[in-house]
């Protein structure tokens, strides 16, 4: 439910075509939230209909023209009433933790390579989120708006230090298991 609540965010920080939003969506709202291009443009149409956004006249006429959007005052009085609703975190899921556990009763075999693999992935996304820190909120750039989006990024600073701490724990771990202990409970069977 919240794509809807996605694309009018990214709308009212600036009006953009589909094209426009798709690539937005792919450097911010997208490392946290994400949607596929065709996604994005079945949600639009459906906003559209439901009075939330309009399109934005063309400056000329032309076929094939890219159509620009604009949030209503109908979608601004939505994106307000849904961000000041209480919700609930939802249950974690995770793929790795997942395979952790099968992994104590089929063997571990492949489980330390995409460990390393995980972590070199979480070290890669952390770096990149510095670099947005740094050039995006230098000391000084303080208003609302910017302190808010910063404690965006911060939860995903916080989110990549963790699992990249947590996965350097479990290497430290793997490393420690027994040489049966990491075939399985049946040996590896």
């Amino acid at each position: 439910m919240s794509l809807p609540h996605a694309i009018l965010t990214a709308l009212l920080e600036k009006p953009s075509s589909g094209l426009e939003l798709t690539r937005r969506f792919d450097k911010s709202i997208g490392y946290f939230w994400s949607a596929t291009h065709q996604q994005i443009y079945r949600e639009l149409g459906k906003l559209e209909a439901e009075g939330f956004i309009r399109t934005l006249p063309a400056e000329q006429p032309a076929r094939g023209q890219k159509k620009s959007y604009d949030v209503l005052p109908a979608g601004r009085a939505e994106l307000a009433r849904w961000t000041s609703a209480s919700q609930d975190p939802r249950p974690h899921r995770d793929t790795l933790l997942l395979r952790m556990r099968a992994a104590a009763v089929v063997g571990t075999e492949g489980i330390e390579a995409d460990l390393r693999r995980h972590l070199a992935l979480h070290q890669g996304q952390l770096a990149e989120y510095e670099e947005i820190e740094q050039r995006d909120f230098p000391p000084g750039k303080d208003s609302s708006q910017d302190r808010l989006r910063h404690l965006v990024l911060r939860a995903g600073l916080d989110l990549e230090t963790f699992w990249i701490q947590w996965l350097t724990h479990a290497l430290d771990e793997f490393a420690d298991l027994p040489g049966g202990e990491k075939a399985g409970a049946d040996g590896g069977r």
